[in-house]
């Protein structure tokens, strides 16, 4: 079972990975934020399906 991370907003970076798809992760689930990997993916949301498009 994966952990839920409770922080605030403050505790949350905004990264796009390679493809241009922006994604909302908690700071503390992020190793280096200039390259997001697919596990580091899995603990994100994928900032194209909360607005519910791909560019907002």
């Amino acid at each position: 079972m994966s952990e839920i991370n409770t922080g605030g907003y403050e505790s949350m970076v905004w990264i796009s990975d390679k493809d241009g798809r922006e994604y909302a992760c908690y700071l503390n689930d992020i190793k280096d934020k200039g390259q997001l990997t697919d596990e580091e993916k899995a603990k994100c949301i994928d900032v194209s399906l909360l607005v519910g498009t791909e560019r907002w």
